[in-house]
């Protein structure tokens, strides 16, 4: 199968779930979240992918930024694609596809596998706001937990601690013991510290950067969604930080597998990322070579690996969050 037969086998299957799992997305917006409402409760997959004919003057990363997404989101969806100069007419896919993470819906949930934060208003309990973000660098990991904003703060003034100055030192550069507000802050316009009070939720004054382990343990967020997000919480928000590679989740009756593997990680087996649970409830059909090929390809969108027939009575199925 060609290239070309691919894009177009894709266009037919996206078009479909863009009906069935999408309301109200952003499309090529600023980079504020897109927002979805779940037709279903115990659905767990939310948007949907699209192709985007790139430009003269487009880079991956203006793709990007205009659909809130991130650096690695983008790599990973195009592998085959310049990231810098990916050519008038190219074909690019913009991944805005998603299955939810597995943990209770409350408040704000962010993934560090995949770069991306997700909130559940709490006077809406069907709808989705999703952003892409950056976490931590190797050495200086963007901690997992339960936490929940502590403090909110427009124009924030950055007092980088001693271990942050002295990073800094070791590669040449010196930072001053206090960054006022403003367009050299990297902090950006707004900040949200975290119980975890050495980390924050904020902006950045260098977003086409954004979606990468980059950061020395915050979590940065492009300054249009970090402004719009500061205006939804509030003080007491609760933020749940995961680490799932493997998402599984419901859309009606099909199951999808959405895979983030860094590349410091050993994919796992097929066996190992479906449940046995999941694997053996009754009317649910595997298509494993699917499996494989998701974990395989590691393109970060989720991909249709089972479907399932309607339950005899009493039957019970397992519900991914």
């Amino acid at each position: 199968m060609t290239d070309s037969d691919v894009l177009k086998r894709n266009r037919a299957k996206w078009a479909g779930i863009a009906i069935l799992a999408c309301l109200g997305a952003q499309v090529m917006g600023a980079a504020q979240a897109e927002t979805y409402r779940l037709q279903n409760p115990s659905d767990s997959v939310i948007g949907f992918p699209f192709f985007f004919t790139a430009r003269g003057g487009d880079t991956l990363l203006d793709i990007a930024r205009h659909n809130n997404q991130g650096w690695d989101d983008m790599r990973q969806a195009n592998p085959k694609v310049d990231m810098w100069l990916p050519g008038n007419g190219t074909e690019v896919l913009v991944p805005t596809f998603y299955v939810l993470p597995n943990t209770p819906r409350e408040g704000l949930v962010m993934n560090r596998a995949e770069k991306r934060l997700y909130y559940y208003p709490p006077d809406n309990p069907s709808e989705v706001r999703t952003y892409a973000i950056s976490i931590g660098r190797e050495g200086w990991d963007t901690p997992l937990g339960t936490f929940s904003i502590v403090e909110k703060v427009k124009d924030p003034t950055w007092t980088p601690p001693a271990s942050v100055r002295a990073d800094y030192l070791s590669r040449g550069k010196v930072l001053p013991a206090v960054v006022p507000p403003g367009d050299d802050n990297p902090l950006g316009s707004h900040a949200m510290r975290l119980s975890a009070r050495s980390y924050l939720i904020h902006g950045t004054n260098k977003p086409w950067g954004l979606g990468m382990r980059s950061s020395a343990g915050c979590i940065r967020m492009y300054p249009e969604g970090v402004e719009e997000l500061f205006g939804l919480v509030d003080v007491s928000t609760q933020v749940t930080i995961v680490d799932e590679p493997y998402k599984l989740g419901w859309l009606g009756n099909d199951l999808y597998l959405e895979v983030h593997i860094d590349e410091s990680q050993t994919p796992k087996s097929a066996g190992s990322v479906i449940p046995e649970s999941v694997a053996t409830a009754e009317g649910l059909v595997i298509d494993w070579a699917a499996v494989e090929k998701a974990i395989s390809e590691n393109a970060g969108v989720p991909q249709l690996v089972g479907s399932r027939r309607a339950p005899t009575e009493g039957a019970y199925l397992p519900m991914i969050f």
